[in-house]
């Protein structure tokens, strides 16, 4: 079995924690969290670490830890020569500090803590420095995931800036539109429909051929009179912004 420790407490290390737990390939030697009682509820008490010292032997360390604390994180670990990946859609590989071997594992999904999730079928984007530690870093997640993938952090970063177009900023959109349901007492369920079939369309057609709406059929007149309903500028201008946007797709501005 490839031994594996976590080092994060937060909704990526929980998920990692629940589909390695579940693996008969993988042993969860440990996990490092500042505070046990984030993650006791998911493992035993023994295997909770708060101190770098306390750290065992393990084949592969992964740091799920936002970005901004993988370089001090790993430069705090007390070992050397070991292989330590962060899970980082946006963080290059040299943001780990040099005394270890380096890589990457960063499985490409929206996580939350109390949702739970299908591993399986997400996609997990691998990078090492060398072919040794990418055969294990391999086998871990293929253990865990029938979509893996060769990504160097140039490729990871373009992908992790589509994502947020395609999750965050859709989400936020999401909330705009239950905003305007809620401000004219109209269930936002009402929505939902409508949600998952533009959703499920882009399986079969491309976003610009799935594309429909009053920006694609250059229709001003309902353009203006939605213009004209939204009573936050917010509103106005993300909604300007978009049908601008939906409108050029294609062209040089």
């Amino acid at each position: 079995m490839i031994k594996v420790t976590i080092i994060g407490s937060g909704n990526v290390a929980q998920h990692l924690i629940n589909v390695f737990l579940a693996s008969a390939q993988i042993e969860l030697v440990q996990v490092f969290a500042r505070k046990k009682e984030s993650v006791l509820h998911l493992l035993d008490f023994d295997k909770i670490v708060t101190a770098y010292t306390d750290l065992k032997e393990a084949d592969l360390y992964i740091l799920a830890v936002s970005d901004g604390a993988i370089s001090t994180v790993s430069s705090q670990l007390p070992f050397v020569n070991k292989l330590v990946v962060h899970t980082s859609g946006n963080a290059s590989i040299t943001a780990l500090d040099d005394k270890n071997r380096k890589g990457v594992f960063y499985p490409l999904q929206t996580f939350s803590k109390n949702k739970p999730i299908d591993f399986s079928v997400i996609p997990i984007c691998l990078e090492t420095e060398n072919p040794t530690d990418f055969q294990l870093i391999d086998k871990v997640a293929k253990s865990i995931s029938t979509a893996v993938f060769t990504i160097n952090s140039q490729q990871r970063k373009a992908l992790h800036v589509a994502a947020v177009f395609v999750n965050n900023f859709t989400n936020h959109l999401y909330q705009i539109g239950q905003d305007i349901c809620e401000e004219h007492q109209i269930p936002f369920g009402i929505l939902m429909p409508l949600i998952q079939e533009t959703a499920q369309k882009i399986k079969t057609l491309s976003p610009q051929d799935a594309q429909t709406g009053p920006a694609r059929r250059h229709d001003e007149t309902t353009i203006q009179s939605h213009e004209n309903f939204l009573t936050h500028d917010n509103q106005i201008l993300i909604y300007k912004i978009l049908t601008q946007s939906i409108q050029n797709h294609g062209k040089k501005l």
